[in-house]
C-alpha cells in the first residue's frame, strides 16, 4: 500500500479541530506580540484555512504580520501578486480585523466591467445620465461608507477614471454620473493588482500620484512556487473540504502524487491547486488521493518554438473580439485559455497597445 500524507479526520470527512489549528498558537505570537495590538483569530494563517489562507510558510507569516499591523489602521492598501494568490482573501482579512468589520465590504473588479459602466458602478448614476438610466443609483463607494471597498484589478482603470479615483483618496468626494451634487464617502480603499503598476507609470498607462496614493502600506503576495512548504497543508485541506462536501471519506494524498505536486511550478497558483484537488476528490476511487487523480498539466510548448509573428497576431485577435479587455468570463485571456496575468506580460513583451482594441479606438477596429 502506498504511503500518504496523512489527514486526521471526523467521521464526517471533515479535519479534525486540531489539523485545523496546527500552528494558531506560534502565529498567535507572531501576530500579536509583534504588533503590540490584540490578536483577531480571523487573521490567523492556520493549515484549518481561516478565510481560505492555509499554509505556515515563512512566506505567509510574513504577509500575515503585515495584515495584522495595517487591519487596526484606514490606511489605504495595495496588495499585489500572481493571479490566485489569494489577494481577496488577503482583504478580507483586512477588513474583518479591522474596526469596520460590521459594516460592508464592497468588491469591484475593475477588469470585468465595460468601460462605459465603470464610473456609474464606482460613482453611481442620476435618472436620465444616459440610456438605460431609468432611476438613480447608488455606486460602490456610497454603499461601502463606513466600510472598505476593494478595488480588484487596478490596473485595468482608464485614464478618465484614474482622475476620478485620485480625487476619492485625496479628498473622499464625488458625484454620481449626470449629477452635480458632491457626495462624501467614508470608506476605506484596498486595491490589488497582478500588474506591475511601477511599469505601467513608466509606459504612462497609469498615474504616478495615483499609484503613490494607493500603494501607502503595500502587501506583496507570495507565489505558489515560493510557498513549497505549504503545498501539502493546502492540497490536504482541499482534498478534506472536498471529501466532505461530496461525502468521501479522503484521508491523504499518495507519496508520488505529494512528490508531484511539490514539482509541478504552479502558474495558476493556489486556485489552480484548489481546482486540481477538488478534481482529484471526484475521480478518486479510495481514500488515498492518487497522482493520476490530479491530472497535472503536461509541460508547455517552449516560447522558443513559438512565431512571434503568430503569437502577436493570435493575441490582437483575441483583443479584437475582446474589444481591448483582458479579464473577466469574455475577456481575451479567457478566449485563450490562459491567466490574464501571463496575458499581460505577452502583450507588454510584444509591445502591444491594449487600449488600441477597445471601443472608440482606430488602431484596433
Amino acid at each position: 500500500m502506498s504511503t500518504q500524507f496523512a489527514v486526521p479526520v471526523e467521521s464526517s470527512g471533515q479535519p479534525l479541530k486540531q489539523h485545523r489549528n496546527a500552528g494558531f498558537s506560534a502565529l498567535t505570537a507572531i501576530l500579536g506580540d509583534s504588533t503590540g495590538a490584540p490578536t483577531n483569530p480571523d487573521v490567523i494563517a492556520s493549515s484549518g484555512g481561516r478565510f481560505g489562507m492555509v499554509g505556515e510558510s515563512a512566506a505567509i507569516r510574513r504577509v500575515l504580520d503585515r495584515v495584522a499591523r495595517v487591519a487596526v489602521t484606514d490606511a489605504t492598501v495595495l496588495i499585489t501578486g500572481e493571479t490566485g494568490t489569494g489577494k481577496e482573501l488577503i482583504a478580507r482579512a483586512i477588513h474583518a480585523a479591522s474596526a469596520r468589520a460590521k459594516r460592508p465590504f464592497v468588491r469591484v473588479n475593475c477588469g470585468a466591467l465595460a468601460e462605459g459602466l465603470v464610473a456609474s458602478e464606482l460613482f453611481g448614476h442620476e435618472r436620465g445620465a444616459f440610456t438605460g438610466a431609468l432611476e438613480r443609483r447608488k455606486g460602490r463607494f456610497e454603499l461601502a461608507n463606513g466600510g472598505t471597498i476593494f478595488l480588484d484589478e487596478i490596473g485595468e482603470l482608464s485614464p478618465s477614471l484614474q482622475v476620478a479615483l485620485l480625487r476619492v483618496l485625496q479628498e473622499g468626494e464625488f458625484e454620481r454620473v449626470g449629477g452635480t451634487e458632491t457626495l462624501k464617502t467614508d470608506s476605506r480603499v484596498i486595491a490589488a493588482t497582478n500588474c506591475d503598476l511601477d511599469e505601467a507609470v513608466r509606459e504612462g498607462r497609469f498615474r504616478s500620484d495615483l499609484l503613490f496614493r494607493l500603494n501607502v502600506f503595500p502587501i506583496a503576495m507570495p507565489p505558489l512556487r515560493e510557498r513549497k512548504g505549504d503545498i501539502a497543508l493546502i492540497a490536504e485541506y482541499y482534498a478534506c473540504q472536498y471529501g466532505g462536501k461530496l461525502g468521501k471519506r479522503i484521508r491523504g494524498v499518495s507519496s508520488s502524487a505529494m512528490e508531484a505536486l511539490l514539482a509541478y511550478p504552479w502558474p495558476g497558483n493556489i486556485r489552480e491547486l484548489q481546482n486540481l484537488a477538488e478534481r482529484a476528490v471526484i475521480l478518486s476511487s479510495g481514500d488515498v488521493l492518487e497522482l493520476a487523480e490530479f491530472e497535472l498539466p503536461g509541460p508547455s510548448i517552449p516560447r522558443s518554438e513559438v512565431d512571434p509573428a503568430d503569437e502577436r497576431r493570435t493575441i490582437e485577435e483575441a483583443l479584437r473580439a475582446a474589444r481591448g479587455r483582458i479579464y473577466g468570463s469574455d475577456g481575451a485571456a479567457a478566449s485563450l485559455g490562459v491567466a490574464p496575468s501571463t496575458l499581460d506580460s505577452r502583450i507588454r513583451r510584444l509591445g502591444i497597445d491594449k487600449f488600441a482594441f477597445r471601443p472608440g479606438r482606430r488602431n484596433g477596429s
